[in-house]
């Protein structure tokens, strides 16, 4: 089973809240606390792409670039020699650098 939503970029975990019988959400992967919550999946679905929407134009507003999660690749320069090095070592324990 998946436990979040994605929309626009941005991820949302999901959890049921027994006491209030609802699903609360979170917005992951920014400082930025975007939070919302439904009674259903659809309404659920809808409070959060509602807040993502909000969010943008609330940074908008406040002539902030609204804050993008990580998407864990990272793109790197190094020197040849460091780069030669990092593929042997890697080669050495039959692994790759990607």
């Amino acid at each position: 089973m998946k436990n979040t939503l994605t929309y626009r970029g941005y991820i949302a975990r999901i959890e049921f809240d027994p006491d209030d019988n609802i699903l609360v959400g979170r917005v992951l992967d920014i400082d930025d606390i975007i939070s919302f919550h439904g009674e259903s999946v659809a309404t659920f679905t809808a409070a959060f792409h509602e807040a993502i929407d909000d969010y943008v134009v609330a940074c908008g507003k406040l002539e902030q670039s609204p804050e993008k999660p990580a998407s864990g690749r990272l793109m790197l320069r190094v020197s040849p020699i460091v780069h030669a090095a990092a593929l042997k070592a890697a080669a050495h324990t039959g692994q790759s650098l990607n």
